[in-house]
């Protein structure tokens, strides 16, 4: 039980963190396709999936050269960092404070930059381009949490085959419906993956402090549920001081 723990939070994490953000990516791949056909948007996507493999393939085995408290230390850190970004986002669109990511709106908003681009000559360009960056800006996030999550316990293999995973669903789903995938519960992922990675953080710090973990990979569970009461009571709070939700905000 205890060493299915870290395989399956690690697993977790990967597949929620990466579900969202090809979730953004494949909103501005779909709109290229559909307005300027797919041979710029799968050629600018594929060229951002050529490059974040090669990421992958350079940094994944230099990490092995670093001594494992040094790396539990810097990436216990640096997800603390990176989940807390996700946590304080998540918590300020849940309470109003910030608007909701919308892919509707974002799909509309890059079809119509799309079409005034229809008279350029370098339209195709200008649409491959497009692709490429969404691509590669949401990739390189899900490059570092895939790294991160999985290369403090040698687990980078499960945390690479979760996001597989969630690369595959999302791909399955959008091209079947061909449309946005805007009912995904986008801030509730976040909310979810920011929890998992500060716990993340959180326990690979000690460790590579020297702590000594009660109930060892178990303690994971104990800290996800700390922060989560943390967070779930700074929602209420904010509710409180926030009881209306901000104009414009997309529910």
């Amino acid at each position: 039980m205890h060493g299915l723990t870290p395989i399956f939070s690690t697993v977790t994490a990967s597949f929620l963190a990466s579900f969202v953000e090809v979730v953004e990516a494949f909103t501005i791949v779909l709109a290229v396709g559909l307005t300027r056909g797919w041979r710029p948007a799968l050629s600018g996507a594929a060229l951002a999936l050529i490059l974040l493999a090669a990421l992958v393939l350079i940094f994944g085995p230099l990490l092995a050269l670093i001594p494992i408290a040094v790396l539990q230390f810097v990436v216990g850190v640096l997800l603390i960092l990176f989940g807390m970004r996700w946590l304080r986002k998540a918590i300020l669109r849940s309470v109003g404070v910030i608007a909701l990511h919308d892919e509707e709106q974002a799909f509309s908003k890059e079809t119509e930059v799309l079409r005034r681009q229809a008279g350029d000559r370098r339209a195709d360009y200008l649409a491959a381009v497009a692709s490429f960056k969404a691509v590669l800006l949401e990739g390189v996030e899900v490059v570092f949490i895939v790294i991160a999550v999985g290369a403090a316990h040698g687990q980078t293999l499960y945390a690479g085959l979760g996001a597989l995973a969630a690369f595959v669903l999302v791909m399955l789903i959008g091209l079947a419906v061909h449309r946005p995938l805007a009912r995904v519960p986008e801030n509730a992922l976040k909310f979810v993956v920011g929890l998992m990675l500060t716990s993340f953080g959180v326990f690979w710090t000690g460790e590579g402090l020297g702590a000594d973990w009660p109930g060892a990979d178990l303690a994971l569970l104990a800290i996800f549920a700390v922060i989560a009461a943390a967070s779930f009571a700074i929602v209420r709070w904010l509710r409180g001081a926030y009881p209306a939700p901000a104009k414009g905000v997309a529910r």
